[in-house]
């Protein structure tokens, strides 16, 4: 061996990162904790009809797997949620589940609404505005039911500014 010869640049490996558990019971915890119960039940049980065992290992992989990894606050892990989604595309459904769970856990409206702005120049712009659509009809939905968020609720969720109808709510 060339005692002159570069030794490795590779970084040891973080000791905080740890292999995701697939724990089914704190997937279906964590998801009552983001989801509400129409989304819950709107969402595993036909999903489970259309495609068996989908649904189990969705809430087991992703819910009880990947979101219970140490490293991230729940917190974290929906804003980069909000962004994957949008950059994605084409899931509207999924951003605006999403949406709804950001504000349930205390996300607030403007935050959300920061969030689909700054992607813009990553993702583009038609792509922000279709995030910040999915957006704004949430904002609509939670004030129709009642259960508007505490900030930002007021005149910032631009419905009819982005061509939202004020009528209608995400597609579930």
């Amino acid at each position: 061996m060339n005692p002159a010869a570069p030794t490795s640049t590779r970084q040891p490996r973080d000791a905080g990162l740890v292999p995701s558990p697939f724990d089914r019971a704190a997937g279906h915890a964590l998801l009552a904790e983001l989801a509400g119960e129409r989304t819950r039940s709107g969402t595993l049980g036909p999903l489970d009809e259309l495609a068996p065992g989908f649904a189990d290992w969705i809430v087991t992989a992703l819910f009880g797997g990947t979101y219970q990894r140490p490293g991230l606050a729940l917190r974290d892990r929906q804003v980069a949620n909000l962004a994957a989604l949008t950059a994605l595309g084409g899931v509207e459904p999924q951003l605006a589940d999403h949406v709804r769970n950001s504000l349930r856990i205390g996300l607030t409206r403007t935050e959300v609404t920061e969030v689909l702005v700054h992607l813009a120049p990553y993702v583009g712009v038609p792509k922000a505005l279709a995030g910040l659509r999915v957006a704004a009809a949430v904002f609509t939905e939670a004030d129709e039911e009642g259960a508007g968020g505490t900030e930002g609720a007021e005149g910032e969720g631009g419905a009819t500014a982005l061509g939202t109808p004020r009528t209608g709510g995400a597609a579930e």
